[in-house]
């Protein structure tokens, strides 16, 4: 049985920290390094990237958030938007539920993603990907712009990084850049609440998972609680001051043919954590239209092809479906 109490997890030296600006600025020599312990840290799924994101536009998220999210069930509930699958707005307690798990996670959401005007063709095709964001301005004031911002810094980020990706599997260092313009990249807010005031003892925060995505960024939390799973065993991952969490997910494992594999984490509580814990969240979308399949250059006699191609939005509603987003 799963409960809300998990023993502290060793931190793993297969996880590596590594310095994004040295990929952009560096040396010949600095570069190469760079790609090589990417893709040596990407064998666990996860990486410690170094990054410029401003410390004040987390803070400031931060801050937001809080005030949101305390703020009385009724109040938070006028945020949520029916039918839009835990795209935009604010979703509740106790709704998603990890593939395969039998209890929905103890943690409740607010998101947000990227607003195309409304002529755009990708939102004509796929109005669903596309809604507005619907965001507590006016119980917390400014939280909008402040919100926007987290998003900029964390997209231009994820696309930075994934050139480092694309040379690491023998594409052009632009490969990834055309798919991301105007994906549905979803930032997620996430509280999960005091594991004292769970349900019961089969609650967790989040049960364990992989992400439908190319790759989640997630800056520093308010709290521990995430592991992931490196080799068959829990990890705890907390990154360096500076640094970001970074982790692949199913979209980049069928892109490379499963040369990068989707990073499964948790979140859970251990008997040292009882308050809350806030944490940001952002999943790296491509446009619904791309068409995922593996690339030349991770297929071989080594490794023969894998994966058949599909239509990235159509395996994204079928994971929310999956994770009970998409249900009623």
């Amino acid at each position: 049985m799963t409960t809300d109490l998990a023993p502290a997890a060793p931190r793993d030296a297969s996880i590596l920290d590594v310095d994004l600006m040295r990929f952009e600025r560096g040396t010949d020599a600095q570069r190469r390094a760079v790609v090589d312990g990417v893709m040596r840290s990407l064998g666990t799924g996860f990486v410690y990237a170094r990054h410029d994101v401003p410390a004040e536009t987390i803070d400031a998220a931060y801050d937001g958030l809080r005030r949101f999210f305390h703020l009385p069930a009724d109040v938070k509930a006028r945020y949520v938007v029916p039918g839009s699958h835990g795209q935009t707005g604010y979703t509740g307690l106790l709704v998603e539920t990890a593939a395969g798990a039998r209890k929905p996670d103890w943690k409740e959401m607010l998101n947000w993603g990227l607003e195309l005007p409304a002529a755009h063709p990708l939102r004509r095709a796929y109005p669903h990907r596309y809604e507005r964001r619907e965001l507590p301005e006016d119980e917390v004031p400014g939280i909008g712009a402040v919100l926007g911002r987290l998003w900029d810094a964390l997209f231009d980020l994820q696309r930075r990084f994934l050139r480092i990706v694309a040379v690491g599997i023998g594409c052009h260092e632009r490969f990834f850049d055309t798919m991301l313009d105007g994906g549905p990249t979803l930032c997620r807010a996430i509280r999960y609440p005091a594991m004292d005031a769970a349900p019961d003892r089969e609650h967790v925060w989040a049960g364990a998972h992989g992400d439908i995505n190319l790759l989640t960024a997630l800056p520093r939390a308010t709290a521990r609680g995430l592991q992931v799973d490196v080799g068959g065993r829990w990890v705890d991952a907390t990154a360096p001051d500076g640094h970001a969490i970074l982790n692949s997910g199913m979209m980049l494992e069928r892109l490379t043919n499963g040369r990068i594999a989707t990073g499964v984490h948790r979140v859970v509580a251990d008997p040292d954590q009882r308050g809350e814990r806030l944490s940001v969240v952002q999943f790296c979308h491509p446009t619904p239209w791309t068409v995922l399949g593996p690339v030349p250059s991770c297929v071989g006699a080594d490794r023969p092809l894998r994966y058949s191609t599909v239509e990235a939005g159509a395996w994204l509603d079928q994971v929310l479906y999956d994770i009970n987003l998409a249900r009623g």
